[in-house]
């Protein structure tokens, strides 16, 4: 994992994500998950080339069912862009990065 992708969970959500001064990709992932798997280096590419204009954060929705179902995941990975408190949009299952860098342009 790249080191500009940060872990989050139900504890620091809010003040990671909801709160922050910039936007924030979430990646609700698990270890189990294939497609998860395959995305992973794709998320950790987006952190390095958008370091400083964005956060990128995993949560792990085996450990964190609860923010799992506050933001009804049903399939992962389900990545999502939050920005000033609230989901803006998002993409589910796996992707190619190019999906992943039009989301982030259209609100950035």
């Amino acid at each position: 994992m790249s080191k500009n992708v940060k872990v989050v969970n139900q504890q620091n959500f809010d003040s990671e994500v909801l709160k922050s001064n910039k936007p924030v990709l979430v990646d609700f992932w698990a270890s189990w998950c294939g497609p998860c798997r395959m995305v992973a280096p794709v998320i950790d590419q987006l952190a390095d080339e958008y370091e400083g204009k964005l956060t990128i954060a995993k949560v792990n929705v085996d450990e964190n069912p609860e923010l799992a179902g506050r933001y009804d995941i049903m399939s992962i990975p389900s990545v999502f862009l939050f920005n000033n408190g609230g989901k803006v949009d998002g993409v589910i299952g796996a992707r190619p990065k190019q999906v992943f860098d039009d989301m982030l342009k259209k609100h950035m």
